[in-house]
Formats: C-alpha cells, structure tokens, sequence
C-alpha cells in the first residue's frame, strides 16, 4: 500500500484531489492533507516521510518550494499549480511530474504512472525527467526590467542597473546600484522565482541580494553570516542558517 499526503490549502481542491487518487483503484492510504508550508515542514520533520507527496505550488503562507529549504524531504513529489511559471523549480526539487489545475483524471493517472516506474526502476525514469528539465530551462525567461513609479511618470530600471530587494512593513523596495530606493508591486516570495539565481539569491525571508551588491562577508552568531551591502543597507543582512550553504556554494560556482 501506497502512503500519500496532500499539501494543499483549498479545501474543496485538497478533497477532490483525494478522490480522484483513490479512484485511480490502486491501494493507497492518505496519510495526511496540510494545508501550509508550516504545518508541512513540522509533519515531515515528525513522521515518517511517505512514499509520495502532492504539493500545491502557491500556499497561504507562501510557496511550498520553502518547504524543501526548511526540511528535508525525503520522498517524490508531484506538484499541482493554476501557474507553470514554476515548472522549472519543481523539476528541481523531487519532481515526478507537473500539472496544471485543473487536473484531469486522465493527467493524474499518467503521473501516477511515472510515479509507479520510479518506484520499480529510478533509471527508467531519469531520461524523461533531463528532457524536461533541459526543455523547461530553455522556455525561462528571467525578469529583464521594472516599471518605476517616480511621481506622477513612469520609468525603466534594468535589471543590471539593481543592487537588492528587501521587505518592510508589507512592501517591497528595490535599490539601485546609486542607493535610489523604489517601491515595487512584486513580493518577495515572488522576485525569487523571476529573477535569475546566477545574478540574485534570496538571503533570508526579507532580502534578495545581488552578486555585485555584496562587498563583505562575515561570520555571525549561531552559524550564521552577516553581509555588508553596496550601497548599504539601514538593517543588519544576515544570511539565515538553512540558506548559508547554498549561498556559499552560489558565490563559488
């Protein structure tokens, strides 16, 4: 019998996807339905992991890839979104497959199929899961420029022209590389997936830095590091704890 849990935050889509699975009339059990990235980080950080999870991309508390960051996740997944922005991320964290809601009986069996070869054969797998992502990769486009808002005009900013992003009080704020500040539209959780991670990495839950706008790096408490910003940043930048490795690994690459 196979373990199953849904990670999904709208009830009626957590039930339907419920009964669609069974009815797929192999034996399963649903080990559990969460409904946000917290309430999954602590199930899989609690329980034994199951033998397959379905994720919901886009969660109430944001988005369900913080789950991987937070937590090991130690089975496969197939993710469901109304968005295939994020295709390409979910190909890279445990992904058997991708669909788009509303999710058809017909698209659930086939991934469940895949799911059922991995589990007899990960190699048969491997050559669908490089097509795609190579596939994926190559539709990405990466966010080039901003609209800015300065008084009553509108202007471009381009990408090579931004320093950093951070939050505060519920808004987002974009300074160049002359330490202009600007309010953006785009929440954070949201600049991580559109920009390019050769040029930007998200630090922590309030900064998404820039390559060229880190001028100095240091060790801080509780194996932690503290950034100093070019321009400079009011608040301390501190890279969180569970980011700290692939930060690293990002400045190396």
């Amino acid at each position: 019998m196979k373990r199953i849990i849904i990670v999904e935050d709208e009830q009626p889509a957590a039930s339907r996807l419920q009964k669609m699975i069974l009815a797929l009339g192999d034996p399963v059990k649903i080990e559990a339905t969460l409904d946000s990235v917290e309430d999954a980080v602590l199930w899989f950080q609690e329980h034994p992991h199951p033998d397959l999870a379905f994720f919901d991309i886009q969660l109430a508390d944001g988005l369900s890839f913080n789950i991987f960051e937070r937590t090991n996740v130690e089975c496969p997944v197939i993710f469901t979104t109304a968005y295939d922005q994020y295709a390409i991320k979910a190909f890279k964290v445990n992904s058997i497959d991708y669909l788009l809601k509303p999710v058809s009986q017909e698209e659930l069996k086939t991934a469940w199929d895949k799911f059922v070869n991995l589990q007899s054969d990960r190699s048969k797998n491997l050559p669908f899961m490089l097509a795609a992502m190579q596939q994926l990769q190559e539709r990405k486009e990466f966010k080039e420029r901003f609209l800015i808002k300065k008084g009553d005009q509108f202007k471009y900013l381009k990408i090579k022209d931004v320093a950093y992003f951070y939050s505060e009080n519920g808004l987002s704020f974009l300074i160049d590389h002359k330490g202009a500040r600007y309010v953006i539209d785009d929440k954070i959780d949201t600049l991580e997936h559109e920009l390019s991670p050769k040029q930007f990495f998200r630090i922590n839950r309030k900064f998404v830095v820039g390559e060229s706008a880190v001028s100095k790096i240091s060790n801080y408490f509780n194996s932690r590091l503290i950034l100093e910003l070019q321009p400079s940043s009011k608040e301390e930048v501190i890279v969180a704890r569970e980011r700290v490795p692939k930060f690293k690994k990002w400045l190396n690459r």
